[in-house]
């Protein structure tokens, strides 16, 4: 995971300072082919999908339960690896941590759409997929103030893929993840004498953004193909 964020985080930075739409739309792009193509051996979205639900006897629900909670755990440990410096290392653990959730979060998200049965190669699910990142909180919220014209559904379904809904998309996310980061910040800074416990604090707050993120995915992407009829 630490090679997985130094690989994005040159990338990250920088689109998140300037904050422009088309920055932020080439950064997830690099987030979600990592994601979901996997990177030397960190194991893509479908793989990590398929390995699940041979482990849950082929129920899809289980699987998807299962998904989750490897990456929540996941997600505590780069939360924690990347938080451990203390005060004099921030600088370079935010863009780390930045760029290390995007990708365990987003690879979440694309194993459960892969479960529910979306292809994964299509640019509206990609779309869909980091629209889930924002949480249910976060698409409700951008939905009323009418940032957001639909929900991650409605853009994995729509007829044709929209590249400036996923530009608008990805600048949404990009600043969603940016306030999580800003506000663990602020733990980091209260907790900079005891690097261990700030390493804690970080790895308690990735775990529950992903575990509320994932919930969101669960509920949000429901299945695309039938089940079989049990004769």
């Amino acid at each position: 995971m630490a090679g997985v964020a130094r690989f994005v985080a040159s990338s990250l930075a920088p689109a998140a300072q300037r904050f422009a739409p088309q920055a932020a739309a080439g950064v997830l792009r690099q987030v979600l082919e990592i994601a979901i193509d996997g990177y030397q051996r960190f194991p893509g979205a479908e793989k990590v999908a398929e390995r699940q639900l041979s482990k849950n006897g082929n129920d899809a629900q289980l699987a998807i339960d299962a998904v989750i909670d490897q990456h929540i755990r996941l997600a505590g440990v780069q939360g924690f690896v990347t938080s451990i410096g203390g005060l004099v290392t921030l600088p370079v653990a935010l863009p780390a941590n930045l760029t290390g959730l995007a990708v365990v979060q987003a690879r979440m998200i694309a194993a459960v759409a892969h479960l529910r049965g979306y292809d994964l190669d299509d640019p509206r699910v990609r779309t869909a997929v980091i629209t889930c990142m924002l949480g249910e909180e976060g698409v409700d919220d951008r939905l009323k103030k009418s940032s957001l014209p639909t929900s991650p559904l409605a853009i994995a379904t729509a007829p044709v893929f929209d590249p400036e809904l996923d530009r608008l998309v990805s600048g949404e996310v990009v600043g969603e993840l940016i306030a999580r980061i800003s506000g663990k910040r602020m733990g980091l800074m209260v907790t900079r004498r005891v690097p261990l416990l700030g390493g804690a604090v970080a790895a308690g707050v990735d775990g529950w953004s992903t575990y509320r993120v994932g919930q969101y995915a669960d509920k949000s992407l429901v299945r695309r193909i039938p089940r079989p009829i049990e004769q």
